[in-house]
């Protein structure tokens, strides 16, 4: 039997032509006002905040914290058992009282020359040295008083009447809450988000909080090294606990138009960022920096020029140096919404 082989092809069947132009839909890279809005979180800060502890070590003989009260500057919170220095204060005061009275006799005697000029020195010396030990003692004194540095309101008390305790023994916190600072961070990317006196707006950690305003009022001069983020320091305008995580919410300083394209049509390579264009029918890949970013958008920084042609809608088959025939041309603004 004959081997027959068919060489007629069957209906319907097209030989691949690799130089047969690809369809695609392009958009025109135009500028747009993008209103631009970082978000980072941050920490709430009372406007002064401390450890209450003592200067030098001993026995508690008096407590007085009014746990989460406000108390005002100056108040004596704690006092630490101090009767050898006072003792020891008492016995200064008799040997000043002492030495000023012999002081001055000799003053006396020297003005009518009945002593010479270096036993009037040393009755004077005497005096000038138990001043200065009476100083010394009575801020040996002082130390063992722990009072309330400024007005604010006091936290728990960590301590009991009674208890001996060191300068490492935290009695309570103390905290000024009229104004609250918020510190947050952000990329260093983000420097122009940031500027002395600029408002944004802070929301706490419950959804159902209104948004707050704060001001800024102070930037780290340097960028950490390490994080490469930038310390930024707002006034919150409202009341909230020290501690607490919230967002924060800026924008850009000075709106500058710019160029969005749809973050589908960025083809992410090993070093670099490219995007498929169409120049006298012929596809090209460009390599482009980003920035800003939306929910659908990325912004072009560098590598795409106003006017460009991007190919939006099928980019599968195309290549570097294939024939594009164009269907549909869209506006970047279109796609970008």
């Amino acid at each position: 039997m004959a081997a027959v082989g068919c060489k007629e092809k069957p209906k319907g069947f097209d030989k691949f032509n690799p130089n047969a132009p690809v369809f695609v839909d392009v958009a025109v890279a135009a500028t747009q006002v993008v209103d631009k809005s970082v978000e980072v979180t941050g920490s709430v800060l009372a406007t002064e905040s401390i450890e209450l502890r003592p200067e030098t070590n001993g026995r508690i003989t008096y407590l007085q914290v009014p746990e989460g009260k406000l108390v005002q500057a100056g108040t004596v919170l704690a006092k630490l058992n101090d009767a050898d220095l006072q003792a020891q204060l008492e016995k200064i005061k008799v040997q000043l009282e002492l030495a000023t009275i012999n002081e001055q006799r000799n003053s006396q005697l020297l003005k009518v020359k009945g002593i010479n000029q270096s036993d009037y020195d040393i009755s004077l010396q005497q005096v000038k040295s138990s001043r200065a030990d009476l100083a010394y003692t009575q801020s040996l004194i002082d130390k063992t008083i722990v009072k309330a540095p400024f007005t604010g309101q006091i936290g728990l008390r960590q301590v009991s009447l009674g208890a001996y305790i060191n300068t490492t023994t935290t009695i309570a916190t103390l905290q000024k809450t009229d104004k609250l600072k918020i510190d947050f961070t952000l990329p260093e990317m983000y420097e122009q988000y940031v500027k002395i006196g600029k408002s944004i707006k802070v929301e706490g950690i419950e959804s159902t909080n209104a948004k707050m305003n704060a001001n800024i009022f102070a930037i780290e001069p340097q960028i950490n090294a390490t994080t490469r983020n930038i310390k930024v320091r707002a006034q919150l305008q409202g009341k909230m606990l020290p501690g607490a995580y919230v967002k924060v919410y800026l924008a850009e300083t000075s709106k500058k138009p710019s160029i969005m394209v749809p973050t589908n049509v960025i083809i992410p390579e090993s070093k670099s960022k490219q995007i498929a264009i169409v120049k006298m029918g012929i596809a090209q890949l460009v390599d482009v920096e980003t920035g800003y970013r939306t929910s659908g958008a990325v912004e072009i920084t560098k590598g795409l020029n106003v006017g460009d042609s991007v190919i939006v809608a099928g980019m599968l088959f195309v290549k570097p140096g294939s024939k594009i025939k164009v269907g549909k041309t869209l506006t970047m603004l279109e796609i970008t919404k």
